[in-house]
Parts: structure tokens; sequence; C-alpha cells
């Protein structure tokens, strides 16, 4: 439960964005340089999930750990 409040948490939010932002940036460099198109295509596609997540705010392992997927639910949930 301490994962997911902390991945709720505006650092977490930040951490989730930055890491998904690497993985697309990563990935389209790959693209582009024709180096590896079908690994750079899914790391786009795998950055998307932690970048779009922390953008909307919810936490999607949350659940598995019994809390609520919505990071706004998780803080009242938390208290």
């Amino acid at each position: 439960m301490a994962f997911a409040i902390f991945m709720a948490s505006a650092v977490g939010r930040l951490l989730r964005i930055i890491v998904g932002l690497a993985l697309i940036i990563w990935g389209a460099f790959m693209i582009s340089a024709a180096s590896n198109i079908t690994l750079g295509i899914i790391l786009v596609v795998v950055g998307l999930l932690p970048f779009i997540a922390g953008l909307v705010n919810v936490c999607v392992f949350a659940p598995l750990f019994g809390a609520p997927f919505r990071g706004d639910k998780l803080h009242a949930h938390s208290r």
C-alpha cells in the first residue's frame, strides 16, 4: 500500500512521467536511427503507459495491493 501511496504522490507522478518520456524518446530514437524498429515501437508503446498514468493520476498496480485505482481516491483511502 505504501508503494501505491508513493506513486499517487506528486513525486511518484513526476517519476512516472519522466520514465515514460524517457522510454518514448529512446524508442523514437531507435525508430529514427533504424537500428531496431520493432524494439523502438515496443518502447514507445510501453512508455505511454507510465506517462499517461502519471498525467491522469492513476496507479495501474494499486489494485494489486488492495488500493483504489485513482490517485485522489487513494489519498482519501489512506487517511
